[in-house]
């Protein structure tokens, strides 16, 4: 049958208009699988061109110790990291070690394997520190005879932050160091409630103890110490701290508590440090008397390096002729005071503490 002109045009226009979609759809799909194709060669490239890093998942302080919770693995581009960014999981602990002599146990990417290995450095010579299956002990071979082995003796130094540091921060060697808290066999948890205290201390402040007179003399009785904070009745202790010290520097602290409670006018406090991760620890200044030099000597529990320092470091200042002049001429001048005061100081420190012992105990109770 034939078709009128007006069905004829309108067939046409219907198929020019179906062959121009299927143009228009085709350069369309084109153009999503060109846009697809480059956006995976892009991905391609620039996973190719990044590296795998270990990142902070959280923000850390100054002198906070960081351990391998509170690192994160990343996928970044390789232009965007440092060279020296962290990315061998085994790095913090790695960092953290090194045997009884002081050698550090190091990582370092092996040149063949490509793979990260642990070396440590002795009398000049460098050796792979392997760790036996069976026992997962720690051991080097000194010679060619893979069964020689030399077991090392490690000690655990805990990694700290240099600087305040926030979350997703990319960890490099430059920002952490070794902590001068290494954990010794004479360390003890010690409270302490007769030192005054600054106004913002908080729980992992790095502090020192300063004994000051009321002429002014001032000394530092030990250095560098982690501040904890109890908790008590689920609030911070307003005058009470915990600090990890070994022997000796129990010692040296119930030796200056003393002294603060025998001189009316003397102030035991502590002061923060600004930046704990960078400072060094200062160089202890208290000349403490002469029945606690004898007991210190002579104490089993005090680790013949601390003697060898103390006697050291009493020599080279001339404390115990400091003490003779300050300490001693101004507990001589109060005598009769001194004594009262030292009991009734020693007396309300006790108090303070069971106080706060009480109030604790009744925290852990549950309400009724």
């Amino acid at each position: 049958m034939a078709t009128n002109p007006m069905q004829r045009k309108a067939r046409n226009s219907f198929l020019l208009g179906m062959f121009l979609t299927l143009i228009i759809s085709g350069a369309v799909i084109a153009l999503l699988i060109m846009q697809l194709m480059q956006k995976n060669k892009e991905e391609q490239e620039e996973l190719a061109t990044s590296v795998q890093i270990y990142v902070l998942n959280q923000d850390v302080s100054s002198g906070q110790v960081i351990t391998q919770d509170m690192l994160t693995e990343q996928i970044i581009p390789k232009i965007l990291v440092p060279s020296n960014a962290t990315d061998d999981a085994d790095f913090i602990s790695s960092y953290a070690l090194e045997d009884k002599a002081g050698n550090a146990i190091y990582t370092k990417v092996d040149e063949k394997t490509k793979q990260p290995k642990r070396y440590i450095t002795k009398n000049n010579k460098e050796y792979e520190v392997k760790i036996e299956e069976e026992t997962q002990n720690y051991y080097i071979n000194t010679t060619n005879n893979e069964n020689e082995k030399e077991y090392l003796e490690l000690n655990t130094v805990p990694v700290v932050a240099k600087v305040n540091m926030k979350a997703n921060t990319v960890i490099t060697k430059e920002l952490i160091s070794k902590s001068d808290n290494l954990v010794q066999n004479d360390v003890r948890r010690e409270e302490y409630n007769a030192v005054v205290l600054p106004m913002d201390l908080t729980t992992g402040d790095y502090i020192d103890i300063r004994f000051m007179l009321p002429s002014g003399q001032n000394y530092i009785v030990i250095s560098k110490k982690e501040v904890e904070i109890p908790s008590v009745a689920g609030m911070d202790s307003e005058d009470t701290i915990w600090l990890n010290l070994t022997e000796d520097e129990i010692l040296h602290m119930s030796c200056a508590i003393y002294d603060a409670y025998k001189i009316p006018g003397s102030k035991l406090y502590a002061t923060k440090y600004t930046e704990a991760g960078m400072q060094e620890a200062a160089t202890p200044t208290y000349p403490i008397n002469a029945e606690t030099s004898a007991l210190l000597l002579a104490n089993p529990n005090v680790l013949e390096k601390a003697k060898t320092e103390l006697i050291s470091r009493y020599n080279a200042n001339n404390l115990s002729n400091l003490r003779n002049e300050y300490i001693n001429k101004e507990i001589q001048n109060q005598q009769e005071q001194a004594d009262s005061s030292a009991q009734s100081g020693m007396q309300e420190s006790i108090t303070r503490t069971q106080d706060s012992r009480r109030e604790y105990l009744q925290g852990l109770t549950p309400a009724q």
